[in-house]
């Protein structure tokens, strides 16, 4: 059910902007020429026009535009919007300066923005609005009550363009009332009768917070309410698709052995690698002729040596030498392994440079090249820190089944990470990764890196 509403929102955010893209374009032919128009003009405009509008949706995508959590009428939607904008128009200037289209468009395409850049506005706050409309919204009740239940639940509230609103969680008895849950929600006993609840408050959507397979009344009283055409979901799963991660401390081995089917991914293991090899030989080929002034650049930064090598745990915990270029001082580790920080004083000027556009990481290509690591996958992390993560954090070897790679989903979702409960943080989204991989989910976090480079979001 969130996987099919979701999907719906996004299509039909997909298909508006299509329309308005090509309707701006008529409407910028009807005003500019001041007449109809004709075939033979719509034909001469269509094709560079669309290999532009192409480039703007990909432009969308990268900059979250299709993310339903940001479909809010507020300042940080305005704010993405613009700068989406900015790049569209940049990138069509380039376009239309670096290649002959055939036609004189730079009155057509000033013209066009205008119209597109209102009527997407229009569009976009119309959407906004519906999305979050309390009708459009199912109801949902949450059996079992914890701190993280809570959490989740002013979560799903904070964001009613996805299409749920908790009216009410059950709690045990012997657990206190919870003060500051929002006035929206109601904390309450469990009910004698869960079918007269669900028809009372309209429910259509329940998730059970704890193992519904250990208690059987609860199983019964679910199966009584089947006619009321509800929606069941486990903690997991919700969470999963509502947030893109797993969460460790509501899942069991079981978890394990029910979803991760590797023989379903056998071809796409052998593509990815045939991708990685390619893609790494591409990336070396044009990056070769750099490396002579990036080494002049750090040796003159920092004394020491151009290349950092350092030991990282890659697939089934086998160790393997990561190459990187040094960004940091040779003085770094005097005191042993220690966690990157924000604004880290031992990274050199070049050094931040380097980790804002992930240059410090064109040797790591060499790594690929060898099988060690891959383009897309969860962070290598030094072997002191995982024997010291795995004792602390269940499941933390469990992100170690697949290659590391350059870029992955915990690092487009959570960039940063310098402590034991960063990493937890980020485990849950490799969980997520390793369950769901796939070439599209790659291909989206490939897009998303180049968001982060481009507006320099690396460590």
């Amino acid at each position: 059910m969130i996987n099919t509403a979701t999907r719906i929102k996004k299509i039909s955010l997909f298909i508006g902007d299509v329309f308005i893209l090509y309707f701006s374009l008529w409407l910028t032919l009807l005003i500019r020429y001041n007449q109809a128009v004709t075939t033979e003009r719509w034909a001469q405009h269509f094709i560079p026009f669309t290999l532009i509008f192409v480039l703007w949706i990909i432009v969308f995508y990268i900059t979250s535009f299709y993310d339903l959590s940001l479909a809010k009428n507020n300042t940080m939607f305005f704010a993405n919007f613009f700068k989406s904008i900015s790049w569209c128009v940049g990138l069509a200037i380039t376009f239309f300066y670096l290649f002959d289209a055939g036609i004189a468009p730079k009155t057509n395409l000033f013209i066009q923005l205008l119209i597109f850049t209102l009527l997407l506005i229009l569009w976009r706050q119309l959407f906004n609005k519906l999305a979050g409309a309390t009708a459009l919204q199912s109801n949902v009740l949450i059996l079992g009550h914890s701190p993280s239940i809570i959490d989740l639940a002013s979560e799903i509230n904070n964001k009613p363009q996805l299409g749920f609103k908790v009216v009410a969680i059950t709690r045990d008895g012997q657990l206190p009332l919870e003060t500051d849950l929002p006035e929206s929600i109601n904390l309450i006993d469990a009910p004698s009768s869960l079918k007269k609840l669900i028809i009372e408050e309209k429910i259509s959507t329940i998730i059970a917070g704890t193992d519904i397979r250990q208690d059987q009344k609860l199983i019964a009283d679910l199966y009584d309410c089947l006619s009321e055409k509800i929606t069941i979901f486990d903690l997991p799963t919700f969470l999963e698709k509502f947030t893109g991660k797993i969460p460790v401390n509501s899942i069991g081995q079981i978890w394990f052995l029910e979803n991760l089917n590797e023989e379903s991914k056998s071809i796409y293991q052998i593509s990815k690698r045939v991708m990685d090899i390619f893609i790494a030989s591409v990336f070396l080929v044009l990056t070769l002729v750099f490396i002579p002034f990036i080494y002049m650049i750090v040796r003159l930064n920092s004394p020491g040596p151009f290349l950092f090598k350092q030991k990282r745990t890659g697939k089934n915990n086998k160790s393997f030498l990561a190459v990187k270029i040094r960004s940091m001082n040779r003085r770094a580790e005097t005191n042993g392994p220690q966690w990157a920080q924000k604004n880290d004083p031992r990274i050199t000027r070049s050094g931040r440079i380097m980790r804002k556009t992930r240059i410090d990481e064109i040797p790591q290509l060499f790594n690929i090249l060898k099988g060690e690591m891959s383009f897309i996958g969860p962070r290598p992390e030094r072997p002191e820190f995982v024997t010291q993560l795995a004792e602390k954090i269940p499941f933390y070897n469990q992100r170690h089944l697949i290659k590391p790679g350059l870029s992955g989903w915990a690092q487009i979702n959570f960039p940063y990470g310098a402590s034991e409960q960063d990493a937890l943080e980020k485990l849950q989204y490799d969980l997520y990764y390793i369950k769901n991989r796939s070439f599209f989910l790659d291909l989206s976090i490939l897009l998303k890196t180049i968001k982060t480079v481009l507006s320099g979001g690396g460590q």
